[in-house]
């Protein structure tokens, strides 16, 4: 362990529930143990690396959607020591059934995609009272202190990207998720953005059923203010960056699904955008929290072309 970091505890009203699996980096750990009722408790804590519980001040707003909707349950958690408790039907990610390479195994990610997609519409309708302290999601936030901070990633990065291309990375986080405490420029025109967002809609926060069941969408912790293309783009970011990564995995079909099943409304054009800053988000925590790999040098050339094409292979032709 190394310096400055900290043992993550287990709740003790855990202890005596099987462990079905545990994984994890310096920003978060997870764990997921066998309920007595046959389901899984999903706890997710701080990683090492962070000095504070994970906390869902705005849970209250999620809303329950009926089964017969064909949406996601968006489970809204319960503290455990200084996590997050969910409960769901599942023991494995949809992330993590796209390494099953079997047709069903893949009918079930899109099935799960395209019942996360209706979820997250009904999330994205719900009105947000001026009074919430809706934020900006904190992968954003984590990403604007890469960009002014100073580290070896960020050298290296612009060393590729240049000063432009970063610039236009931050002028899309503000158009999607304002960065509420820097947005104090007398003269601003034009509403704040008050839709509800996910803030972290993933593959690795889908969860499709073991067996019987719904599938849930881990909800709660980054719950913030901004525009439903963020979540979308998320989304369709982490299936580009896939199909890059880990060929030969084509994900057209799953990224329209969950464009179609979503439905008409979102620009296009920041959807694309959202979801390079997905796969810059994941770039920069992977330094912070697993360290410097030379794997990232190719990471840094991706990046630069998803920049210069605003993420336009992320969003299927005909999809709008």
């Amino acid at each position: 362990m190394t310096s400055g970091t900290r043992p993550v505890p287990i709740p003790a009203d855990l202890r005596r529930l099987e462990l079905v699996t545990e994984y994890g980096t310096g920003l978060q750990t997870t764990r997921v143990h066998r309920a007595q009722d046959g389901g899984f408790l999903w706890w997710q804590g701080p990683g090492a690396q962070v000095e504070r519980p994970l906390t869902a001040p705005a849970a209250h707003l999620v809303p329950h959607l009926a089964a017969e909707t064909g949406a996601a349950l968006l489970t809204v958690p319960e503290p455990a020591g200084d996590g997050l408790l969910h409960r769901v039907a599942g023991t494995a990610s949809a992330a993590a059934w796209l390494r099953d390479f079997r047709p069903q195994a893949r009918a079930l990610v899109a099935h799960s995609l395209a019942s996360a997609a209706r979820a997250l519409r009904a999330l994205h309708a719900v009105p947000v009272p001026d009074e919430v302290p809706l934020g900006t999601p904190p992968g954003l936030t984590r990403l604007r202190a890469w960009a002014y901070g100073s580290s070896e990633l960020k050298d290296r990065t612009l060393a590729v990207w240049g000063e432009d291309r970063m610039a236009r990375l931050l002028g899309w986080a503000d158009d999607l998720a304002p960065d509420t405490t820097r947005d104090t420029t007398p003269g601003t025109t034009g509403p704040r953005t008050r839709s509800l967002v996910h803030g972290w809609a993933s593959l690795g926060a889908l969860i499709p059923p073991l067996s019987r069941g719904r599938v849930a969408l881990l909800t709660g912790e980054d719950l913030a203010a901004g525009r439903p293309e963020l979540d979308l783009g998320w989304l369709l970011g982490e299936l580009v960056e896939l199909a890059w990564a880990a060929p030969p995995h084509d994900s057209s079909d799953l990224r329209r699904v969950l464009l179609e099943a979503y439905g008409p409304g979102p620009d296009p054009v920041l959807i694309g955008r959202a979801a390079v800053l997905r796969v810059v988000t994941h770039m920069q925590d992977f330094a912070i929290y697993r360290g410097w790999d030379d794997e990232l040098l190719g990471y840094i050339a991706f990046t630069a072309e998803l920049i210069d094409e605003e993420g336009r292979r992320a969003v299927p032709q005909g999809v709008s």
